[in-house]
Protein backbone atom coordinates (compact mmCIF):
# COMPACT_ATOMS: atom_id res chain seq x y z
CA UNK A 1 0.00 0.00 0.00
CA UNK A 2 2.78 2.24 0.92
CA UNK A 3 6.42 1.63 -0.69
CA UNK A 4 9.86 4.04 -0.16
CA UNK A 5 12.07 4.48 -3.40
CA UNK A 6 15.68 6.20 -2.63
CA UNK A 7 17.93 7.72 -4.52
CA UNK A 8 21.09 9.75 -4.85
CA UNK A 9 23.91 7.06 -3.19
CA UNK A 10 27.15 7.74 -5.16
CA UNK A 11 30.63 7.38 -5.14
CA UNK A 12 32.29 10.64 -4.02
CA UNK A 13 35.35 12.41 -2.66
CA UNK A 14 36.05 13.48 0.57
CA UNK A 15 34.53 17.15 1.50
CA UNK A 16 32.21 16.39 -1.19
CA UNK A 17 28.46 16.50 -1.10
CA UNK A 18 25.38 14.77 -1.84
CA UNK A 19 21.82 14.71 -1.40
CA UNK A 20 20.00 11.62 -0.84
CA UNK A 21 15.81 11.32 -1.44
CA UNK A 22 13.59 9.51 -0.08
CA UNK A 23 10.20 9.60 -2.27
CA UNK A 24 6.67 7.67 -0.81
CA UNK A 25 4.21 6.28 -2.74
CA UNK A 26 0.86 5.01 -1.94
CA UNK A 27 -2.86 5.65 -0.21
CA UNK A 28 -0.81 8.05 2.53
CA UNK A 29 -3.27 10.02 5.04
CA UNK A 30 -0.10 11.51 6.80
CA UNK A 31 3.76 11.16 7.36
CA UNK A 32 4.22 11.54 11.08
CA UNK A 33 7.98 10.74 11.56
CA UNK A 34 10.88 10.94 8.99
CA UNK A 35 14.71 9.54 9.92
CA UNK A 36 17.84 8.23 8.13
CA UNK A 37 19.82 5.51 9.03
CA UNK A 38 22.71 4.24 7.90
CA UNK A 39 25.20 0.78 8.44
CA UNK A 40 28.78 0.75 7.77
CA UNK A 41 31.03 -2.51 7.50
CA UNK A 42 31.50 -4.17 10.68
CA UNK A 43 29.01 -1.40 12.29
CA UNK A 44 25.63 -2.00 13.97
CA UNK A 45 22.80 0.62 11.67
CA UNK A 46 22.72 3.82 13.81
CA UNK A 47 20.47 7.05 13.54
CA UNK A 48 21.68 9.86 11.16
CA UNK A 49 19.06 12.26 11.40
CA UNK A 50 15.25 12.71 12.82
CA UNK A 51 12.68 15.11 12.30
CA UNK A 52 9.45 14.99 13.39
CA UNK A 53 6.12 16.44 11.88
CA UNK A 54 5.98 19.91 13.69
CA UNK A 55 9.64 20.10 12.28
CA UNK A 56 11.85 19.25 15.63
CA UNK A 57 15.00 17.49 14.59
CA UNK A 58 17.91 15.75 16.24
CA UNK A 59 21.12 14.18 14.39
CA UNK A 60 23.83 12.08 15.38
CA UNK A 61 27.00 13.93 16.75
CA UNK A 62 29.03 13.14 14.15
CA UNK A 63 26.98 14.52 11.58
CA UNK A 64 25.86 17.60 12.97
CA UNK A 65 26.39 20.70 11.24
CA UNK A 66 27.54 18.91 8.36
CA UNK A 67 24.11 17.22 7.28
CA UNK A 68 20.76 18.32 6.99
CA UNK A 69 17.44 16.67 6.96
CA UNK A 70 14.33 18.38 4.97
CA UNK A 71 10.91 17.70 3.33
CA UNK A 72 8.81 18.64 0.82
CA UNK A 73 5.36 18.23 1.42
CA UNK A 74 3.71 18.36 -1.76
CA UNK A 75 5.68 15.37 -3.34
CA UNK A 76 6.02 13.36 0.03
CA UNK A 77 9.82 13.44 -0.36
CA UNK A 78 12.29 13.66 2.39
CA UNK A 79 16.20 14.40 1.88
CA UNK A 80 19.53 13.99 3.34
CA UNK A 81 21.31 17.18 2.26
CA UNK A 82 25.24 15.53 2.94
CA UNK A 83 28.17 18.09 3.14
CA UNK A 84 31.40 17.54 3.60
CA UNK A 85 31.90 14.33 3.39
CA UNK A 86 34.29 11.92 5.38
CA UNK A 87 35.38 8.65 4.78
CA UNK A 88 33.81 7.40 7.86
CA UNK A 89 30.44 8.54 6.06
CA UNK A 90 30.68 5.74 4.14
CA UNK A 91 28.01 3.51 4.62
CA UNK A 92 24.17 2.25 3.35
CA UNK A 93 22.18 4.76 3.81
CA UNK A 94 18.21 4.06 4.78
CA UNK A 95 15.47 5.90 4.85
CA UNK A 96 12.52 5.34 7.43
CA UNK A 97 9.27 7.00 7.63
CA UNK A 98 6.15 6.79 10.03
CA UNK A 99 3.58 7.17 8.03
CA UNK A 100 -0.50 6.85 8.23
CA UNK A 101 -2.95 5.61 5.58
CA UNK A 102 -6.55 6.22 5.22
CA UNK A 103 -7.21 2.49 6.02
CA UNK A 104 -4.43 1.36 8.39
CA UNK A 105 -2.65 3.06 12.06
CA UNK A 106 1.10 4.74 11.68
CA UNK A 107 3.61 2.84 11.39
CA UNK A 108 7.38 2.68 9.85
CA UNK A 109 8.20 2.30 6.50
CA UNK A 110 11.86 1.19 4.75
CA UNK A 111 13.48 1.98 1.79
CA UNK A 112 15.54 -0.20 -0.29
CA UNK A 113 18.95 1.27 1.05
CA UNK A 114 21.62 3.55 -1.63
CA UNK A 115 24.80 3.06 -0.84
CA UNK A 116 27.04 6.49 -0.18
CA UNK A 117 31.22 6.05 -0.66
CA UNK A 118 33.42 8.61 0.66
CA UNK A 119 36.66 7.91 -1.09
CA UNK A 120 39.78 9.49 -3.12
Amino acid sequence: QVQLVESGGDLVQPGGSLRLSCAASGTIFSINGMGWFRQAPGKQRELVAAMTSGGTRNYADSVKGRFTISRDNAKNTVYLQMNSLKPEDTAVYYCNLRIATVTSQARAYWGQGTQVTVSS
